[in-house]
Order: C-alpha cells, then sequence, then structure tokens
C-alpha cells in the first residue's frame, strides 16, 4: 500500500499536506511516500522451538562467521575469513577449508534439512572449493562467494518454513518506509 503526502514547513511548525495540495508561499514542502510493508530487520531476535536445534544454529552461525566474515579489511567494508586466508595455501589450505566447512552440512543434516536444500548446500561448498583451487583468482573468488553463509541462510531458510522459529523484536510486524526528496 502506497500513499502520497507532503509535509510543509512555516516558521518552525509542520502541517500535513494531502496528494494534490500544494505549499503556500514562504512555505517549504518535502514531499515523501509511506508504503507499508512487513519487514523483518536485523535486530529481530530469532527464538527457536527447541534448545537444541538453538545450540546447533549457534554453532553453525560461528564457524560461517569464523570462515567467512571474522576480520574486515582495513579502509574498506569488505570481510575477510579463514576461508580466504587458509586458501592462500595452494590446493591443500582449499581442502582444509572443505573440511572445515563440511561441519556445517553435517549439523544441517543433523538437523533434519530436506534433500534438495542439503544438494544446494553441497553445491555451494563445492564450488567454494573448485574454483578456490586456482591461484589468485579462487582467492579473490573466496572473498567474495562466501559459502557457508549461503549455507547458513539456506539452513534458516529451511528451518523457518518447517515452524521451527518465532520471531520477536522491535523489528517484527508492519514498518513505515519513507523515501523523502526536498522540492522547494
Amino acid at each position: 500500500m502506497t500513499t502520497s503526502f507532503s509535509l510543509s514547513r512555516e516558521a518552525g511548525r509542520y502541517k500535513v499536506l494531502r496528494s494534490g495540495e500544494m505549499a503556500s508561499s514562504g512555505e517549504q514542502a518535502l514531499r515523501f511516500q509511506v508504503r507499508f510493508r512487513k519487514v523483518i530487520k536485523s535486530n529481530t531476535v530469532e527464538r527457536y522451538s527447541d534448545p537444541a536445534i538453538e545450540a546447533s544454529v549457534a554453532r553453525i552461525e560461528a564457524v560461517a562467521h569464523l570462515m567467512d566474515d571474522l576480520f574486515a579489511v582495513p579502509g574498506t567494508k569488505i570481510r575477510v575469513g579463514l576461508d580466504s586466508i587458509i586458501g592462500l595455501v595452494p590446493v591443500v589450505g582449499d581442502l582444509i577449508s572443505q573440511a572445515i566447512s563440511s561441519y556445517i552440512i553435517w549439523e544441517a543434516r543433523q538437523l533434519g534439512v530436506s534433500r534438495f536444500t542439503m544438494g544446494r548446500m553441497i553445491a555451494n561448498s563445492a564450488i567454494d572449493t573448485v574454483v578456490g583451487i586456482v591461484p589468485f583468482a579462487g582467492d579473490a573468488f573466496d572473498v567474495a562467494f562466501r559459502a557457508n553463509r549461503k549455507n547458513l541462510t539456506l539452513l534458516k531458510g529451511h528451518l523457518a518454513k518447517h515452524g521451527h522459529v518465532r520471531r520477536s523484536g522491535a523489528g517484527v510486524g508492519p514498518v513505515i518506509d519513507v523515501t523523502a526528496r526536498r522540492v522547494a
């Protein structure tokens, strides 16, 4: 649902103008659209129906963070993890990274992930390993691809789809999304 409004400012006071109304002279008008949509923000707390599932997801999140975005590259927004660093050692480093990443797949299997989701997780990990073996280009690919984060997202999607997630917090429910443009 989208509704257009204008916000008019005169002598420090604001008034709402309906769609089609114009601000009088001396007023600055700020037009914006308000859209209501259902959003789940990042500060939402995810609770799981079973404490064992919650503990398992916490372990998987820790491994994914360790492997994909443990360190920030100074002066950039790029984050790298042990997967990128270990992958600098040709072939052996990528195989070690694959062995560590396979823990996420094993843990997901213990949680009862479907065969289709399991196949996607194995494919993500295999692509990361095979391309990562290529010197230099594979290392850059490791930084960009983030197979462990993708696998974590697949797992969380599976758990949410099968009713294991209960969300609570400020980020659940209708949210006002505003885009503003100065008119005057």
